[in-house]
């Protein structure tokens, strides 16, 4: 009998998984489709590792504060987080490519960024004792106007909403006044007609039911932002080597799937501004050029404040298409 409960302990034994927990923080809403992808690539983990690590979402800036996630992960008070890559761009000016207005036009053309820039992100995170698992864009930032847009010239004397040093230079450029206001008071300004236009997201516009004072969208896809998942690079090497795979695995499943989620929201998004009686359009041949010209004037610019490490994106990106 002893050795028959013996050999039956010694079978069962192998299946037996110690658990591995991390945190991974993010500062989203568990609503936004950029956190409910980080809630699937979770639950992927947990069952391709048969449940030898399993990881907890925080959501909401519950764990950390979007702009603290980084360093939380640095410093092992989280595994993994989730942050805005513009949000790195002190530390990390590299992390501010895709956020350069008019360069990125289409889906296509970010991915070609994220390609380009994905090797440099993972040098600078390697030297922070990171490890960068995926990115996915947010929908692009399109212009929305109460009056038609057909040039550049249409801007001269209104007021646009800026929020950061780059809208405020579109701003500028287009011969507009800026208006800083935060987004949940745009409709209080609109209304008071302190607002003629703003650059934001159609999901954004959504979210914040923009239908009414504004009329137009165009869909000059001024940018497309970047969030990026990421983990504490000790954390990862502590693994087991299957189970590392599982997440490797995982985490590239949650960008393929990310992508078609941003771009799935994009398009819904304008159908429904469009059901709200905003007239969608795409901008006018002339309109266009001269956003791409202003694309090129903010390329240098970037180039020339970030260095040698810009051009190992902007001279492919631009030459190999």
């Amino acid at each position: 009998m002893i050795r028959a409960f013996l050999l039956a302990a010694f079978t069962v034994a192998p299946m037996v998984h110690a658990q591995t927990q991390w945190k991974l923080a993010t500062g989203y809403r568990a609503e936004s489709f950029h956190t409910r992808n980080v809630v699937q690539f979770a639950q992927d983990v947990e069952r391709a590792s048969s449940g030898a690590l399993r990881i907890e979402v925080h959501a909401n800036n519950a764990l950390f504060k979007l702009g603290d996630i980084p360093q939380a992960v640095q410093e092992g008070k989280a595994q993994a987080g989730e942050t805005i890559m513009t949000s790195m761009v002190k530390g990390m000016p590299i992390a501010g490519a895709d956020a350069i207005p008019f360069v990125v036009r289409s889906y296509a053309d970010a991915r070609r960024m994220w390609d380009l820039q994905r090797p440099l992100i993972e040098g600078h995170f390697a030297r922070k004792g990171l490890k960068a698992l995926y990115a996915v864009p947010w929908p692009p930032q399109g212009l929305f106007s109460i009056a038609p847009v057909r040039s550049s010239a249409d801007f001269k004397g209104t007021r646009m909403r800026t929020y950061n040093p780059a809208t405020v230079r579109i701003a500028e450029m287009l011969g507009a006044a800026t208006v800083d206001v935060p987004m949940v008071e745009v409709n209080k300004a609109l209304s008071a007609g302190q607002l003629d236009s703003m650059i934001t997201s159609a999901l954004t516009g959504v979210e914040n039911q923009v239908w009414g004072q504004i009329r137009y969208y165009y869909g000059i896809n001024a940018w497309f932002p970047k969030n990026i998942v990421f983990v504490n690079l000790q954390a990862f090497e502590a693994l087991p080597p299957a189970v590392r795979q599982a997440v490797t695995k995982a985490a590239g499943d949650a960008e393929a799937r990310g992508w078609a989620m941003s771009q799935a929201v994009a398009d819904e998004s304008v159908g429904e501004l469009q059901r709200k009686g905003i007239k969608v359009d795409r901008a006018s041949a002339e309109l266009d050029t001269e956003l791409k010209r202003l694309g090129e004037r903010f390329s240098r610019e970037w180039v020339r404040s970030v260095g040698g490490e810009a051009n190992q994106i902007f001279i492919p990106y631009y030459t190999q298409r």
